[in-house]
């Protein structure tokens, strides 16, 4: 089994969601001995902004292609193989200004493309990266998931269970750590119920694993 675990939190070793995510990948691993894990940190190795030299080669276009054409489709190739060779992804996505991160933002346009994740048909779109567990360490100063009004203004988890169910995932499971910036104690609360979704999390992966 091969695991992808992405960070985007732009604040190091402060981060909660980097924190989150090497719990929940310490957890998986434990539960499903043999996982192979790679690492990829969207902060130190950021693909840039979607342009269109990136987006050429994903209109068909294949001869003719400009050095920095070459060079973008390069990156997305590396990237969506990556991300196709993934058994699961563990994702730590941080509540940037009502939304993701743009590192992690750019990274989803490079892995969206047409013929290998996800395709049209007479039917509507259909997804082509299926059969993937996708686990998303969602972390929040403030608390948007008790309030209709929250809940409005939250561009983050909604977010991604859309673009990654445009992409045919539907094992996607949330690890939540939010009012993180009201206070210690607050904070503690919140990290402690984290704690046990990670712990169902993985539970759940070996869980399905042995059925």
């Amino acid at each position: 089994m091969r695991l992808l675990h992405i960070d985007s939190a732009i604040t190091g070793n402060q981060s909660v969601s980097r924190q989150l995510t090497a719990q929940v990948v310490s957890a998986w691993v434990a539960a499903h001995p043999g996982t192979q894990a790679e690492h990829l940190d969207l902060v130190a190795n950021a693909p840039a902004h979607y342009t269109m030299d990136a987006m050429a080669p994903r209109t068909g276009q294949t001869e003719g292609l400009s050095e920095a054409q070459l060079r973008e489709n390069a990156v997305s190739e590396q990237l969506v193989s990556q991300f196709l060779a993934a058994d699961v992804v563990v994702i730590g996505a941080p509540f940037y200004n009502f939304s993701i991160p743009t590192q992690l933002k750019a990274w989803i346009d490079r892995i969206a493309q047409p013929g290998r994740t996800f395709q049209y048909t007479a039917n509507g779109p259909e997804g082509l990266a299926k059969g993937k567990t996708v686990i998303i360490a969602s972390s929040r100063g403030g608390v948007y998931s008790t309030s209709e009004g929250g809940r409005a203004m939250e561009h983050q988890e909604s977010y991604l269970q859309t673009v990654l169910g445009f992409l045919g995932i539907t094992d996607v499971r949330f690890v939540r750590a939010e009012g993180v910036a009201m206070g210690d104690a607050a904070k503690a609360q919140a990290l402690g119920v984290a704690q046990q979704h990670i712990a169902q999390a993985a539970n759940q992966g070996r869980a399905l694993q042995a059925a």
